[in-house]
């Protein structure tokens, strides 16, 4: 089954766990030797859900008797957990806000912020939009901020006049924040987007709909590529570019990223199998991202991880 289509909270069940830990594990061993238990609370962006799931699912046949649970709140969603004390580590797809990072020291929670990976944000339409073969930022901030725009023709006099129905991440989504950041410059976005914390509902509303426009991760985009058309981007006057693994690595296309994932320092410190679990989560996210659809980042990122979780430890 597809990662796309499993529930937005797993567990990781130590029943299927015991097979896999019978035959080895070739992605990489846990940093313990040693049988380890104990829950582990994780929550945050649907964009990092589908590396941390996988993490979890191969970490579970390393340890199965820890109980591994993700959630997907949305990075504002998993901040709000996170920042009170409730879960271990928060996923995020942008980096914390300042009124974030000063609810966390109001709470005494200390953190280490972890790179995990590179994702392109992607932009889509339907595969029946014959007519858009590439936009500028200037015109995606044009038609998620002008109301008056209400067909393709609106956009370019040549489109056709075919109703433009918007699909977005919900506000408590980092990929809403980053989209707003980089593309409509904070200002407010047009009233009648169709919002969703969940990326497979918009992706399903732009393969849905004739003159759809949607984003979300990359990830979310390679599963659906025979369903969906990507719209490649330009801006400042350089020619478009299409999201790929390699325009996203060497971050030419102009909405690469980073995601994150963010770990308690408490967490790390007075609990073995989080400790554990965010070692194996450096040592394998890299290649399970690719194995999800993102992009590995350079061996100095994850070096640079190890230093910051061996610096939290202290």
């Amino acid at each position: 089954m597809s990662w796309m289509k499993k529930t937005a909270l797993i567990t990781t069940v130590a029943s299927i766990a015991v097979v896999g830990a019978a035959c080895g594990n070739d992605k990489g061993g846990s940093s313990s030797s040693s049988d380890l238990s104990g829950k582990i609370a994780i929550d945050g962006s649907s964009t990092v859900f589908p590396i941390m799931e996988a993490v979890g699912e191969e970490y579970s046949i390393e340890q199965p008797d820890v109980d591994v649970t993700v959630g997907v709140s949305g990075t504002g969603g998993g901040f709000k957990r996170f920042v009170v004390g409730e879960t271990d580590l928060s996923n995020a797809s942008r980096e914390i806000k300042e009124e974030e990072a000063a609810e966390a020291e109001k709470n005494s929670v200390e953190y280490t912020k972890l790179a995990l990976a590179y994702d392109g944000l992607t932009v889509a339409i339907s595969k029946e939009n014959t007519w858009v073969k590439e936009m500028t930022l200037d015109q995606l901030e044009k038609i998620w901020l002008d109301p008056n725009v209400k067909t393709w023709k609106d956009v370019d006099s040549s489109y056709p006049a075919e109703p433009i129905k918007f699909f977005s991440p919900g506000k408590d989504s980092g990929t809403f924040d980053f989209f707003s950041e980089k593309v409509l410059e904070k200002k407010d976005m047009r009233k009648d987007v169709q919002l969703s914390e969940d990326d497979n509902v918009l992706v399903k509303g732009v393969e849905g709909t004739k003159g759809a426009i949607g984003y979300f991760g990359y990830a979310y985009y390679a599963e659906n590529k025979d369903k969906l058309k990507e719209v490649p981007l330009s801006a400042e006057g350089k020619d478009a570019v299409d999201p790929t693994p390699e325009t996203i690595k060497d971050l030419s296309y102009p909405l690469s990223r980073e995601i994150y994932t963010y770990v308690n320092n408490k967490s790390l410190k007075d609990k073995k199998q989080v400790a554990d679990f965010v070692k194996f989560t450096n040592e394998n996210a890299g290649d399970l991202s690719e194995e999800v659809g993102y992009i590995k980042m350079p061996q100095d990122r994850y070096d640079e991880n190890t230093k910051a979780i061996e610096d939290a430890m202290k």
